[in-house]
């Protein structure tokens, strides 16, 4: 994991200068600033209204011509076409290490583009996503196709899009104190949190900071339980957090550090539970769905898996070029997606390690953010910025709907039920929340409204 200023991120606003209005609602915001602005210790609670109506964009409206993210392009000087063949040919991929890329396009997959399997459905600006480190990507989680989390500066937010309405869940600048206070705990305060990354899993939300913060909260009560510091130095983010059912039944949090650490805890009362030491900053990790293993990626081009109640390495594997940022489990459990700075989603079987089972190319950028839809129909591919690809696992990964956007992606979340696809863009302008609904062939229901 590099140490890295978010000021060098491409937003929109800084390319288009002054041929763009900025209506955006709440000002430009620095996401590497450490001074405050009002709305970060007040609630939130945004409606939509008919003076913010350019702050959305409908499937009627987008269906009758108008861009998807508000971006005027009639009053531009150039076409979107142009402006997009400019991003492919300017665009520059952070590379840790520089190693020669010449054999990897015969390596991957060859893909039939222009699929449609999810149709636009909504975008509002009035509530957005940010991001605190540019290579974590892992801040927009669904719990329904109704509700979805993520990350606005200092706030964690809601959004319902069945009222289209943004609230506030927690204020991460103001004090932080935890509730559970049990003998044994590593239970301590913490305020000004950036929160880093973060998931969320039936009631429980779990959030990592970028000096190393946990903070766990149930959604529906209004305290946080429990939070801490994993680490004393220094810039050891926490990298990644994943909630999930050991094979016991019993709920778990594991985290993920640039001190090269693996941190389990029981999520029932925030006990420690164990700790596995690796060689390198672990950027990301993912458990099976059977909870027997975990995927571990990191400042290595090796992918590790791991037993989840030892920390054991069971098989390396091998194949990508640089750091690896994240990784997704096929529902059946035998098929690990990983993401690498090396613009490539490798697949791997894990009955067969020996060698991925097929390679994913990005157009222009990392694989920072991997997911399956709940029947493991879908796998959803997100790069830095501008494109996320969904594959059709039932087509052996040829078929592919791309979705074409401009700006930085915070992160990518379909619903529990497959039937939503939630998009964050973080753009101080352009910044967003999309949603993109299933395809189900019913498009007629739409037309009556």
């Amino acid at each position: 994991m590099d140490i890295f200023d978010n000021s060098d991120l491409e937003y929109l606003v800084d390319e288009f200068h002054a041929d763009f209005d900025d209506d955006e609602p709440f000002g430009e915001v620095d996401v590497t600033s450490d001074s405050d602005s009002d709305f970060m210790d007040s609630d939130f609670d945004f409606e939509l209204s008919q003076s913010k109506t350019n702050n959305e964009t409908s499937a009627l409206e987008a269906r009758n011509g108008k861009d998807i993210q508000g971006i005027p392009w009639e009053s531009l000087n150039y076409t979107r076409d142009r402006y997009r063949e400019n991003r492919l040919l300017h665009y520059k991929n952070f590379e840790s290490l520089f190693r020669s890329r010449e054999e990897l396009d015969k390596e991957c997959l060859q893909v039939e583009k222009g699929k449609n399997f999810y149709d636009f459905q909504f975008n509002t600006r009035l509530v957005k996503s940010t991001i605190a480190h540019f290579q974590l990507r892992n801040l927009v989680w669904a719990t329904s196709k109704h509700d979805v989390y993520f990350m606005n500066n200092y706030s964690l937010m809601h959004w319902s899009s069945l009222l289209q309405r943004g609230k506030e869940v927690l204020n991460v600048a103001k004090p932080i104190v935890p509730t559970m206070k049990q003998h044994g705990l590593l239970s301590q305060s913490v305020s000004r949190v950036q929160i880093s990354t973060m998931a969320v899993k039936d009631d429980l939300i779990v959030a990592g900071g970028f000096q190393g913060e946990l903070i766990c909260k149930k959604i529906n009560e209004p305290e946080v339980a429990f939070c801490t510091k994993l680490t004393s130095a220094d810039n050891d983010i926490t990298n990644s957090v994943d909630i999930y059912n050991a094979p016991s039944g019993s709920l778990r949090v594991m985290t993920a550090n640039n001190d090269c650490t693996v941190r389990l805890f029981d999520a029932t009362n925030f006990a420690l539970l164990n700790s596995f030491a690796f060689d390198w900053s672990v950027n990301n990790i993912s458990t099976s769905p059977d909870g027997k293993l975990v995927a571990v990626l990191g400042d290595s081009p090796e992918c590790l898996l791991a037993d989840t109640g030892s920390g054991k390495v069971i098989h390396g594997l091998e194949g990508h070029l640089d750091y690896s940022f994240s990784s997704a489990w096929h529902p059946n459990g035998q098929i690990l997606a990983t993401g690498n700075q090396d613009t490539t989603c490798r697949l791997w079987d894990v009955r067969n390690l020996s060698q991925s089972l097929k390679v994913l190319k990005g157009n222009m950028g990392a694989i920072r953010a991997l997911r399956f839809t709940s029947d493991g129909r879908f796998l959803a591919m997100a790069e830095p910025a501008d494109f996320v690809h969904l594959f059709d696992t039932e087509a052996g990964y040829t078929q592919c709907q791309e979705i074409d956007l401009f700006g930085e992606i915070a992160g990518i979340s379909f619903s529990p039920d497959t039937e939503a696809l939630f998009v964050g863009v973080a753009d101080r302008t352009y910044g967003s929340l999309l949603e993109f609904n299933r395809k189900r062939n019913h498009s007629y229901v739409d037309s009556i409204f």
